[in-house]
């Protein structure tokens, strides 16, 4: 199956539609109101996105009428200039302001008087100390965020198109003796000017995307971006990372490659690999538990003798981030439903000879899966020439 794509901005009834759905959340948990300052929250609820300094943002949401957005005063023509949907704006002074002109007199004010209040778990200490009533720690708004509307699949449909359009120029034009300072700066640039020719109007405070390879030497260590002056070589493992967020959508391809030749060594890992990840989409189906996803290609991998060379879940989420809830993680024991977007990279990493691992995002639907993102797969395919 295709999913329709769009580049365009949720309408009213989008936002509306997730606020009822939330309210209908706090209607069960005897919710007066439900407060949040995460800013991916906010930008779900608003389409408001914003770096934040030492000025809190907090959204709060009341069982009836339109939000109240808590922001610093010079903010409100930004917010107003990007945020869909009915708002009710107070404005605070400055951060740190005089007394009685502070954000959290004007949250007091947001508030109303609510006596029982739902606030999500990563909420700072500050915030927490400024309600008013009695709070009630759950996270609705990031619960909600994993079932996507048909809206945000053609979003995120739309950002994995032009990802996997990027990563096609990867695996086409990688050389040896590129760095990958450069080679990011490059693919960055290119993918910058297809969005922005698609869409003049994107929201650059939304986006954060990566075009990048990961050399051979830290392959093993998939975190490692420290040495952007490591190049492209002859053999391999190297790992090719094209993700992140693209006018608040994201989405994630990745592949692992060789230049040359694949070196002996690195041939039965790649092949557990793609055993791995092959179970792992087996799995994938409405009504499993993702907990079995992560289990059916760890299961592949600690049979293969590589139980010490685990380092990280199946996949997880992807939404207004590219990384978020839900998880294919052992010990998450959600079910999996239609809606639902994933990326599906089981991976294994061996010290002295490399890591191994593909990425692909993927949505959920009732008949089980459609992969928005693709690339080489197999191993011939991925040895690219000198």
């Amino acid at each position: 199956m295709t999913l329709p794509q769009t580049t365009a901005a949720p309408n009213i009834a989008e936002i509306a539609a997730r606020i009822a759905r939330l309210r209908a959340e706090m209607e069960r948990l005897d919710l007066d109101a439900y407060v949040t300052s995460t800013p991916d929250n906010t930008y779900y609820l608003t389409n408001f996105a914003n770096y934040v300094h030492e000025r809190p943002f907090v959204l709060v949401i009341g069982r009836t009428g339109p939000p109240r957005f808590v922001a610093p005063k010079l903010e409100i023509p930004h917010i107003r200039h990007r945020s869909v949907g009915n708002l009710d704006l107070i404005p605070y002074r400055e951060f740190p302001a005089p007394e009685g002109e502070g954000w959290e007199d004007a949250l007091a004010k947001a508030l109303g008087g609510a006596a029982r209040i739902g606030v999500e778990s990563i909420a700072p200490l500050q915030l927490f100390e400024a309600l008013t009533g009695q709070y009630i720690r759950t996270d609705l708004i990031d619960d909600l965020r994993m079932v996507k509307s048909d809206y945000e699949l053609a979003r995120i449909a739309y950002v994995c198109a032009r990802l996997t359009d990027i990563h096609d120029d990867m695996m086409r034009g990688t050389k040896l003796g590129q760095t990958m300072a450069a080679f990011n700066s490059q693919h960055i640039g290119s993918l910058m000017k297809r969005v922005l020719a698609d869409n003049p109007a994107i929201n650059m405070t939304a986006t954060k995307a990566h075009a990048i390879f990961q050399a051979a030497e830290v392959t093993h260590d998939p975190h490692n971006f420290t040495d952007l002056a490591l190049e492209t070589a002859e053999g391999g493992p190297m790992i090719t990372l094209v993700n992140g967020v693209v006018d608040g959508y994201g989405g994630e391809v990745e592949r692992t490659f060789f230049i040359g030749h694949a070196p002996e060594a690195c041939k039965r890992p790649f092949d557990v690999m793609l055993k791995a990840r092959q179970a792992a989409l087996d799995a994938t189906r409405p009504g499993a538990l993702m907990s079995d996803v992560d289990r059916a290609a760890n299961d592949v991998f600690i049979k293969a003798g590589y139980s010490d060379n685990l380092l990280h879940r199946a996949g997880h989420g992807i939404g207004v981030t590219g990384h978020e809830a839900p998880f294919f993680a052992e010990g998450y024991d959600r079910e999996i439903r239609p809606g639902m977007v994933f990326t599906m990279e089981p991976g294994v990493y061996i010290e002295g000879v490399g890591g191994f691992r593909h990425s692909d995002t993927l949505s959920i639907d009732e008949a089980g899966m459609t992969m928005l993102t693709s690339g080489p797969i197999e191993l011939d395919e991925l040895v690219l020439p000198v």
